[in-house]
């Protein structure tokens, strides 16, 4: 295995029962193609001691959500869609961090950009779920940040393929680069 670049970290995005879990309002059935890919991402960076960052749908009961607007209410704290696949829960470690996020980014309202820059992170390898969605925004925002991007193909999907691919293509033209999952685990 190559050596830890600790200028890299690992995003993974909503590795949330709201997702995963049959049953689950947000729940689709392709989403379980990415949790082996996912598995062997954590395990590279957990082994060579990358930053993890696990950014997670985190919402407020009964408050006023602007996605809720758009969305149905889901991942509330405390509610039965918002727990990690079990598996994917952060290690009590200081390089895996839980992000909490009440927006598509996970860097929209949060402390990510600091976190990263105190790190000296320039490298994020992003996986997770929906590609049109959270991962799409995290990456826009991560492009704008100034961050190299490589969002790993076989680590995200959607409920919507057509949506996902339209997303995969842009994001590989115009925000970052779409790589396969070995390339991603050498870059770890």
């Amino acid at each position: 295995m190559a050596g830890n670049d600790n200028r890299v970290a690992l995003v993974v995005i909503d590795v949330l029962d709201a997702f995963f879990a049959p049953g689950k309002p947000a729940y689709y059935p392709d989403s379980v193609k990415i949790l082996d890919p996912l598995r062997q991402l954590l395990a590279a960076a957990r082994e060579r001691g990358n930053l993890i960052v696990h950014a997670v749908e985190r919402h407020r009961p009964g408050l006023a959500d602007f996605e809720h607007k758009k969305i149905p209410v889901h991942c509330e704290i405390g509610d039965d869609q918002s727990p990690y696949v079990a598996g994917f829960e952060p290690r009590d470690a200081p390089n895996e961090v839980e992000l909490p996020k009440r927006r598509y980014s996970a860097f929209y309202g949060t402390d990510l950009d600091l976190l990263l820059r105190e790190q000296g992170i320039e490298t994020l390898v992003l996986a997770g779920v929906k590609t049109n969605v959270c991962v799409r925004a995290t990456v826009q925002d991560a492009f704008a940040a100034g961050y190299e991007i490589l969002l790993v193909k076989e680590a995200t999907n959607s409920n919507r393929p057509h949506l996902a691919e339209a997303s995969l293509e842009d994001i590989d033209r115009y925000f970052g680069s779409v790589v396969s999952l070995e390339q991603a685990l050498e870059r770890l």
